[in-house]
């Protein structure tokens, strides 16, 4: 099986993010477009129920697989591979069948009394299917993210956001007639489909290059187990926590947001709207740069646990140290970009630059989100999954609390919860970066952190510049790509000069290896 180094990996999966989330965009759009800010509002209420269920079936086992395997791998140890594999499908197979059919039976509760709108009913019930197929998917890529080959799961990325995009519009249309709920079922229903093909890739991907069969003595492997499946469990439990903690956030948060807003004075279908511009458009926009992270921490989970198997702690720090520097480099652009430009952003993507506000606002304070994923994934691969989990808990009770007191006040109502997530953001990073550094002595050097502000400083100048240029000249779409893209390549300059970038890693890119 092919193995890529860290950078290696990483792009592979950048790239794969990078082709996802323009698809992805392609179907808000086209989801927006048709369904109206309404029955945005509608499919965004549903999705954090099943992120939810979803994070309960899988128990946080992508990344013990990942870490336990590149630990294996590192020492040779196949028996014990086909071990994880065993186990992790035994448990997230029974977790399926459980909650896929606690999820149908509660969806009229969840739908009629959490989310005060029975019209989510339909979109809950379309997606449940959905659970057993993610399962099995989850397994299959830590099993090659432990591995170190991140090509099976980035082409399959890929083809599950074709799938949908292509199924999106088609179902959409068909049932829009019926109510804006059967077209959010619609919707959803795409995402199976497209989550559906992308399994049959993975496992297919998984016969070709497997050396383990998985079928030969799978009950005697079970059986002694025990140690095994402790071991994937003393990771995967506070990961779970973790990721338990920001989905039952986020199953909370419409709920929340809808009873704060109701005392606040604001009708239902008033916050259904106002919750779907925030959530629908701005959210989406302020997480793009988080593929590049995410794809960061995909990668630093075994290499990092295949250098604390060898006892080689400087490779640990560098490798932290490196995703923290490239995931705040892709972080910076957006965060001016969207500073600066937020209103034509919104009025081209969703023909309204109303919910502005809510990016003027968050934008800045997202900038320490994109550094947050490496340092949970960096504590994570070295066994300090419980200190992340308490870190998330501690960061979204404060969220919970401020949401309520401020979107509770007609002075805020809507604008409080924005200001509710952007303080989560910042707490749980830093509260990350103390453990880090409590546990390893790890922290980011006075050098890097000026470089940080002298790159946000050059970046947000030059911005302006070319902010004003665009508003005195005739404004059209073709004319501000072409600034935006002027506005990145300066930026990009400005990256090595800086030395964000290093010519070492520059060395690893396999088709710009041969002109250094």
């Amino acid at each position: 099986m092919t193995k890529q180094t860290f950078l290696q990996g990483t792009l592979i999966l950048i790239l794969a993010g990078m082709i996802t989330r323009f698809l992805g965009f392609i179907n808000r759009i086209v989801v927006a477009r048709l369904m109206g800010e309404e029955g945005v509002g509608l499919y965004m209420m549903a999705l954090p129920t099943f992120f939810l269920v979803i994070t309960l079936t899988q128990l946080g086992l992508p990344v013990a697989i990942s870490k336990r395997i590149a630990e294996a791998e590192a020492r040779g140890d196949h028996a014990k591979i086909k071990k994880i594999l065993i186990v992790s499908l035994v448990v997230t197979g029974i977790s399926s069948i459980i909650f896929t059919t606690a999820m149908i039976v509660a969806t009229p509760f969840i739908a009629s009394t959490l989310l005060t709108d029975e019209r989510t009913l339909y979109p809950l019930l379309a997606i449940s299917p959905i659970i057993p197929i993610i399962a099995i998917s989850s397994v299959l890529r830590g099993y090659f993210q432990g591995k170190q080959n991140m090509k099976p799961q980035s082409y399959a990325q890929v083809i599950e956001q074709i799938v949908r995009i292509a199924c999106v519009a088609l179902f959409v249309k068909l049932l829009l007639p019926y109510g804006l709920e059967y077209a959010a079922a619609g919707a959803m229903f795409s995402i199976i489909l497209g989550e559906s093909v992308s399994l049959l890739y993975m496992v297919k991907m998984f016969n070709l290059k497997k050396r383990i069969k998985i079928r030969t003595r799978f009950f005697t492997y079970l059986t002694s187990s025990k140690n095994t499946l402790k071991e994937l469990f003393s990771i995967a439990l506070p990961s779970t926590g973790s990721r338990l903690i920001a989905s039952f956030s986020n199953f909370l948060e419409p709920i929340l947001v809808a009873q704060s807003l109701a005392i606040a004075g604001i009708s239902s279908t008033l916050a259904t709207r106002q919750y779907g511009e925030l959530t629908g458009y701005v959210l989406p926009l302020l997480f793009l740069p988080t593929f590049i992270t995410h794809s960061l921490s995909v990668a630093l989970v075994p290499s990092i646990s295949e250098a604390e198997a060898t006892n080689n702690h400087t490779l640990i720090h560098y490798r932290i140290h490196q995703s923290i520097r490239l995931s705040f480099a892709s972080g910076a652009i957006a965060t001016i970009v969207l500073s600066l430009f937020s209103v034509p952003i919104l009025t081209y993507m969703y023909g309204s630059g109303d919910a502005s506000r809510f990016v003027l606002l968050m934008a800045p304070f997202f900038i320490l989100l994109y550094i947050q994923a490496p340092l949970q994934a960096a504590l994570q691969a070295l066994d300090l999954a419980r200190p992340a989990m308490w870190n998330s808990f501690i960061g979204n009770a404060c969220k919970f609390i401020a949401l309520f007191f401020l979107a509770s006040n007609p002075s805020f109502g809507i604008m409080g919860v924005a200001i509710a997530i952007a303080l989560s953001v910042v707490l749980i990073t830093l509260l990350h970066l103390g453990s880090l550094y409590k546990a390893i002595g790890f922290g980011i050097p006075w050098k890097d952190i000026v470089k940080m502000i002298a790159l946000l400083a050059m970046t947000w100048g030059v911005g302006q510049i070319i902010k004003s240029i665009y508003e005195n000249i005739n404004p059209g779409i073709i004319i501000f790509i072409s600034l935006l893209l002027l506005l990145t390549g300066i930026y990009v300059l400005f990256l090595f000069l800086l030395r964000f970038i290093t010519k070492e890693e520059l060395k690893q890119i396999p088709f710009i290896q041969k002109w250094i």
